[in-house]
């Protein structure tokens, strides 16, 4: 028998504060209705007693009470954590080895953005990075902290969430800060809004090996107008397998020779793709076969976790009733793809230099082992403060340059210089120079 490796993702984005007024203004967004805002109208609306003609369905199901009730501060936040990262509630339904739940905190940064924030979403580099970092050491339970993003639409507004990667340096600025100034680097991503598209399939497949992202299902989302056709989150022609697959060059719902790994991760209580009791069960049919599957699911961080821990929990339970011999284990979403995949650890051996005896000043990078992707990633702070992505140059296999001169930067204006890079394993490396003290360190994650 194989086993079912149970990963909760939570993409974490921190508090969202939303009062009964953007019931009204999202069912405007979505399906064209205006409908005035009132208490009445908010009661009626709740109770499916206000005509929303051939859109009905579709209103029901965003209307639905835990799908309107979000956590506004940090303490509401709070005060949830505090129950469900509890020793008791942890082991409501222990796994087969008796251990607890485990969480995945895929944390995004709100940043680049320049508009409205009516959500008051906690903007800033590292808020809510910090805030799970802390949570996640101080409890030692086996939790893991990874990377989330959604891209900034074109309206700048906090509320909205663009598709695009290309045409904005968002990306770029938090991986050169999280490299500098956390010594971290992600080796697994949640995409935002389920969403990948060719840009972001690229861009994650020179640097991140492990993807969470593919929703396919075989309910489609046409009843909710805004997600219809692949709007946001489109995974129709991916497998709807629970087992990684190396997605194509030119389409990444479809099996190919790429390097990363997707992995399917469907819903909690949503209105789209929702994790079905018949989902759960394909996940232990599989290991009963003989396959190690990853059952994977997510939900956010400013919702009632409590809810819907316990509803997947109890398909769970019935699941594990019906496939006796069927060992379910809580894992982090790093070391589950480690398991189905049975992949080997090799350390990268990253090693900087900063040459400065040759004119212009040029850093040398090496690996003694592959890296994840072409090249490790550059991130540079000057002395402005500044903070700037860049390519490096290909010197030999796992040997790479980059030249401060004035097609870049003069090296008396750097202060620090950091690189980090993945390995197929999920380990990660991290070097910084600090140019002022002529002193490197180096950090190692995941070993």
């Amino acid at each position: 028998m194989a086993n079912v490796y149970i990963v909760h993702c939570i993409d974490t984005e921190g508090p969202l504060y939303e009062d009964k007024g953007v019931i009204f203004e999202q069912i405007k967004k979505i399906f064209g209705i205006e409908i005035e805002n009132t208490q009445k109208n908010y009661e009626l609306l709740q109770s499916g007693l206000l005509d929303c003609g051939e859109n009905a369905e579709g209103v029901k199901n965003l209307l639905k009470n835990h799908k309107v009730v979000t956590k506004g501060s940090w303490n509401e936040i709070d005060r949830m954590l505090e129950k469900i990262t509890t020793y008791n509630f942890r082991h409501e339904l222990n796994d087969s080895d008796g251990k607890g739940w485990i969480y995945n905190w895929f944390c995004m940064d709100h940043v680049g953005f320049w508009g409205e924030n009516p959500r008051k979403r906690d903007s800033g580099h590292h808020k809510i990075y910090d805030h799970y970092v802390s949570l996640v050491q101080a409890q030692k339970m086996g939790d893991l902290v990874e990377f989330h993003h959604h891209p900034v639409s074109f309206s700048g507004n906090y509320h909205d969430s663009g598709t695009a990667y290309w045409g904005r340096d968002t990306l770029n600025q938090i991986f050169a800060r999280k490299i500098i100034d956390r010594g971290w680097f992600p080796s697994v991503y949640r995409p935002g809004f389920h969403t990948e598209r060719p840009d972001s399939h690229w861009f994650l497949e020179q640097w991140i090996p492990f993807d969470y992202g593919n929703q396919a299902t075989d309910c489609t989302d046409n009843e909710q107008i805004d997600l219809g056709d692949g709007r946001f989150g489109d995974w129709r022609y991916a497998p709807k397998e629970w087992f990684p697959y190396h997605p194509s060059h030119d389409n990444y719902q479809l099996k190919g020779n790429c390097h990363r790994w997707i992995t399917r991760c469907l819903n909690m209580k949503a209105r789209i793709r929702e994790l079905r009791q018949d989902d759960v069960n394909d996940a232990f049919k599989s290991a009963s076969e003989g396959q190690d599957t990853i059952l994977a699911f997510t939900n956010h961080d400013y919702k009632d976790m409590e809810e819907e821990i316990g509803k997947v929990r109890e398909m769970i339970r019935k699941a594990s009733v019906q496939y006796k011999d069927v060992k379910f284990v809580y894992s982090d979403a790093l070391n589950a793809m480690r398991k189905v995949l049975k992949l080997q650890s090799e350390k990268i051996g990253l090693e900087i230099k900063m040459n400065l005896s040759t004119f212009p000043s040029k850093l040398i990078i090496t690996a003694e082992n592959n890296i994840f992707g072409p090249q490790p990633f550059l991130a540079i702070k000057t002395k402005a403060g500044k903070y700037y992505w860049d390519n490096l140059d290909f010197v030999d296999r796992n040997k790479w340059s980059y030249t401060f001169d004035n097609n870049t930067f003069s090296y008396d204006d750097v202060e620090i210089i950091g690189v980090a890079s993945n390995n197929n394993y999920g380990e990660t490396e991290i070097l910084c120079y600090d140019c002022l003290k002529n002193a490197y360190k180096k950090m190692v994650l995941n070993e």
